[in-house]
């Protein structure tokens, strides 16, 4: 468990900041840059609990820790373990397949309750499914930080299968927030020319 008795240290104020296996980098790297996106992504599912009905808030609940797994996971880089002698089962925390697993089993049970779509879905429609729309983007974004890391550095491949399969759930999620696709805002296209 990790404890802080003091929140502020004075070691990022120049500028760099400490990965997981204590190298300092840029706070401006890459790898620095996808974790801290998956933070803002967790910080909009934080919104969108306050509005989720009580299914809607425990899938949250459950991807908001996930998320801080993913953190840890690209905040210790692979190539720092293999460096250092440790193999791939050191300890370090990494995303795995159950957890994919079960993003796929909820998408699979809400997408179930849901007609198909006759067009595209504009974000919006209830509060709470708008809030679930910015996470998305905010985890797709994400997303593309850590696919473009990983074209330089090694990132654990069932991390960027979490991140995947999560903004789907998040659409789907967003679905059932809009009473079950009835408040979704379709996308008409053309519709102002």
């Amino acid at each position: 468990m990790v404890k802080l008795d003091k929140i502020y240290t004075r070691g990022g104020d120049g500028g760099e900041t400490s990965l997981g296996g204590g190298a300092r980098v840029a706070k401006h790297d890459p790898r620095v840059s996808a974790y801290g996106t998956v933070d803002e992504a967790n910080a909009v599912l934080g919104l969108a609990r306050l509005s989720a009905d009580t299914d809607s808030d425990a899938m949250l609940a459950r991807i908001q820790n996930d998320l801080f797994d993913l953190g840890a996971d690209l905040c210790r880089p692979q190539k720092d373990m293999k460096e250092s002698g440790e193999g791939e089962d050191d300890g370090a925390l990494r995303i795995s397949p159950a957890q994919i697993q079960r993003l796929e089993a909820e998408i699979d049970a809400m997408n179930e309750q849901l007609e198909p779509l006759a067009s595209f879905v504009l974000p919006g429609g209830t509060e709470t499914a708008a809030w679930l729309h910015l996470g998305r983007t905010t985890v797709r974004r994400c997303e593309r930080l850590m696919t473009e890391l990983a074209a330089v550095e090694a990132v654990n491949p069932a991390a960027i299968q979490y991140v995947n399969r999560l903004s789907d759930h998040l659409f789907v999620l967003a679905r059932i927030a809009n009473e079950r696709g009835k408040k979704d805002v379709l996308w008409e296209p053309g519709a102002n020319r």
